[in-house]
C-alpha cells in the first residue's frame, strides 16, 4: 500500500513539474566599431559624427510546459521580418512564430529598412545588419539556456512625470505604463528579478539625427537605470505611438532639451515609474501562457511606400494581385499570467491603441508597436488624408484602410483565442 501511494504521489508529482513557469534573459551589444548611417524616418540616412550610449539587442524567454515564447527588443529605428526569420532560423528550442521582436524605433540608430534616397540609391551596412541578426539568435539562445523556475509580476498604470506627449494634441497619448518583471525561485539567484519588461508608447526621438549622434537614445539611460536597481535584464517594448507621441524635451523658454542629459532624464524617469507601477503588484506562483500567431495582409496604396519596398532589399513578403500591392506580416496574442498582450507591425496612432486596449479580454493590456514588422503609420480610415496636420503621417502609411484592416484582423484574433486564466 506504502509503495502504490508513492507511485501515486509521483505520477503526479512529475506532470506538475513539468508545468512550472520558467522564465530566463539574456542581452548582445550590437554597438558597431564604426560609425553608420541613422535614420529618423522615410528618407535619406545620415552619417553621424560620434556616439551616445551603446545600441544592444535583449530577449527575455518564458516557458510553461510544452509552450515557450521569446520577446526580444532591438535598438534599431524598425526591424522587418526579412532579417527576424533569418535570426529566428538560428534559434532552437522556440517555434518561429512564438518569436516576438521589436524595435525600439530610436530616431539616432541604424536603418535596417534601406530608405532610398532621392535617386533611389540604398545606403545600409549589410555586413552590420548580418552582425545583428547572429546577435539577436545569441542572446534568444542563451535566454533559453538561463531558463529557471520563476515567478510573474505584472501592472499597468499611468507612468506620471515629464515623459511624452503628443505633438499634434497634447494630450491625446496613452500615459499607461505596462510592466512584466519576472523573479528566479530557485539555484544561487533565488529572489533575484531576472528581467523586467516595459511597454510605453514614445518616440526614442531626443536626439533624432540633428545630433549627429549614434544612439539608443532614451532606452539606454532606461536600461541602465533598471538594471543598476536590480530589476535584471531591462527590456523596452514601443507601444502605440504614432502621428505623434514623442519625449517631452520641452522648456519653459519654448525650446526643447534635444541632448544626451534629456536621454538620461527621461530614460531614468521611465524606468523608476515603470518599477514603481510594478513594486507591489501581485506575484504569480506558476502563471499560465498562452501564444498564437495569425497572419495579416494589408494594401499597399502609398507611392512612397511601394517604392521603399519595392527598392528594400530586406523586405520580401509582397505580392500583387493585377495593379494592387500587398505586403503581410504576423500577428500575435499572448496570455501571460493576467495580462494579454497582441503585437502591432508598425507605429499605430493612440486612438486604435486606446480601442484596441478597450477590447482585450484583460484588465493589463499590453500592445507590442513595432513588432515583427515595421509597416509605418497605422491610421484610421476616417484620419487618413483628412486634414493637413496628418499630411505626413498619412504619406508614410501603407494606405486608407491599413487601420481598418488592423483593427478588423486584431479583433478577430482576440474573439478566436482565450482570455488571460482560460486556457
Amino acid at each position: 500500500m506504502k509503495l502504490l501511494l508513492i507511485f501515486i504521489f509521483v505520477l503526479f508529482l512529475v506532470p506538475a513539474q513539468g508545468q512550472v513557469f520558467k522564465a530566463g534573459a539574456a542581452k548582445r551589444s550590437i554597438d558597431p566599431d564604426h560609425l553608420i548611417p541613422i535614420s529618423g524616418g522615410m528618407g535619406k540616412p545620415v552619417m553621424p559624427v560620434g556616439k551616445a550610449g551603446l545600441l544592444s539587442v535583449r530577449a527575455l524567454v518564458v516557458e510553461k510546459g510544452e509552450t515557450r515564447v521569446a520577446f526580444v527588443s532591438i535598438d534599431n529605428l524598425g526591424w522587418p521580418s526579412f532579417l527576424g526569420d533569418q535570426a529566428r532560423k538560428l534559434v532552437t528550442g522556440i517555434k518561429p512564430e512564438n518569436i516576438l521582436i521589436g524595435a525600439t524605433h530610436a530616431h539616432s540608430a541604424p536603418d535596417a529598412y534601406g530608405f532610398p534616397d532621392e535617386q533611389g540609391k540604398i545606403n545600409i551596412d549589410e555586413p552590420y545588419l548580418k552582425w545583428c541578426v547572429s546577435q539577436m539568435a545569441a542572446a534568444i539562445n542563451e535566454a533559453v539556456i538561463n531558463l529557471k523556475p520563476a515567478t510573474l509580476k505584472t501592472a499597468v498604470a499611468e507612468a506620471k512625470g515629464k515623459i511624452a506627449y503628443n505633438y499634434y494634441a497634447e494630450r491625446l497619448y496613452d500615459p499607461r505604463c505596462g510592466v512584466i518583471q519576472v523573479t528566479a525561485t530557485a539555484g544561487k539567484h533565488r529572489g533575484e528579478n531576472i528581467a523586467t519588461l516595459l511597454n510605453y508608447a514614445t518616440h526614442p526621438e531626443i536626439l533624432g539625427t540633428g545630433r549627429g549622434l549614434l544612439s539608443p537614445d532614451l532606452c539606454g539611460p532606461l536600461y541602465d537605470r533598471i538594471e543598476a536597481k536590480g530589476g535584471g535584464i531591462a527590456i523596452f517594448m514601443n507601444s502605440a505611438q504614432g502621428g505623434m507621441v514623442t519625449a517631452d524635451t520641452r522648456l519653459e523658454n519654448g525650446k526643447e532639451a534635444n541632448d544626451w542629459n534629456e536621454c538620461i532624464r527621461i530614460g531614468n524617469l521611465l524606468a523608476d515609474e515603470a518599477l514603481r507601477i510594478v513594486k507591489d503588484a501581485a506575484v504569480v506562483e506558476n502563471a499560465n501562457l498562452y501564444c498564437a500567431a495569425q497572419k495579416i495582409t494589408f494594401p499597399v496604396e502609398s507611392p512612397g511606400m511601394r517604392q521603399v519596398l519595392a527598392l528594400s532589399p530586406f523586405v520580401q513578403n509582397t505580392h500583387k494581385e493585377g495593379d494592387k500591392y500587398f505586403i503581410s506580416s504576423t500577428l500575435n496574442l499572448v496570455n501571460i499570467g493576467n495580462a494579454q498582450i497582441i503585437t502591432i507591425p508598425g507605429e499605430a496612432l493612440p486612438n486604435i491603441g486606446f480601442y484596441l486596449k478597450r477590447k482585450m479580454k484583460t484588465t493589463q493590456p499590453f500592445l507590442f508597436g513595432l513588432t515583427n514588422d515595421s509597416f509605418g503609420y497605422m491610421l484610421a480610415k476616417v484620419d487618413f488624408n483628412s486634414f493637413e496636420r496628418y499630411n505626413y503621417v498619412s504619406r508614410v502609411c501603407l494606405g486608407e484602410m491599413t487601420g481598418e484592416t488592423l483593427i478588423e484582423e486584431e479583433l478577430k484574433m482576440m474573439n478566436a483565442n482565450p482570455a488571460p486564466g482560460k486556457e
